[in-house]
């Protein structure tokens, strides 16, 4: 996947909601976290990297009633909104077919271990392995953000979540991985405001 198309959705994803694309960057610099924990080759960290960046871009088409809503949304609201992987990966088999495991990630971030999520209801090996690092960086930057209806969490409270649902929600062996990352890599990680570029360029 070239580097522009991944810019042009990212400013695609800021124009719409800054909220959401801040997000998106700081699970890229989580998913390199992860990526140096588990030892992967460069073109492994740079997908998990790229589809932890591009997880959220299926927000683009919704409409700005429901992604920018300071209460709970309805029941429609909400089955419109879990549409969000599926039109994010369609939108990347249109303009990068052959990142299967990039569109794989987007698609299955809100999959769950135990097989209650969405969009396909998937459970266990089913669901990509990056899919499954996604959803829990994901659900971890989530905890720690700020909402219009609620505070963020602290790092210690989200990690103590992250392994009340382990096993159920998420995939119990990369829990484990991730709760092992340095907690000076997580503070720098949250420290430090990241470009695109920085964070998709592979480490030298």
């Amino acid at each position: 996947m070239r580097d522009r198309l991944v810019t042009q959705e990212l400013v695609r994803l800021m124009e719409k909601d800054v909220d959401t694309y801040e997000h998106s960057l700081r699970l890229g610099k989580l998913a390199k976290g992860m990526a140096l924990m588990m030892r992967l080759n460069l073109a492994q960290t740079r997908q998990l990297v790229i589809g932890c960046c591009l997880h959220d871009i299926g927000k683009i088409y919704m409409p700005d009633s429901i992604l920018k809503k300071k209460t709970s949304l309805t029941e429609r609201e909400w089955r419109m909104m879990k549409q969000h992987p599926v039109l994010g990966a369609d939108i990347l088999r249109i303009h990068a077919p052959e990142e299967q495991t990039i569109i794989g990630i987007v698609e299955f971030h809100h999959e769950r271990w135990n097989g209650t999520g969405y969009p396909c209801g998937l459970s266990g090996t089913d669901i990509p392995a990056f899919a499954r690092i996604c959803s829990i960086i994901d659900s971890f930057d989530s905890m720690l953000s700020d909402r219009p209806y609620r505070s963020g969490i602290s790092l210690e409270e989200a990690k103590e979540e992250l392994r009340r649902h382990s096993g159920t929600q998420f995939d119990k062996q990369y829990v484990e991985l991730f709760l092992q990352m340095p907690a000076e890599m997580l503070h720098r990680f949250y420290a430090r405001r990241a470009s695109v570029n920085s964070i998709v360029q592979p480490s030298t």
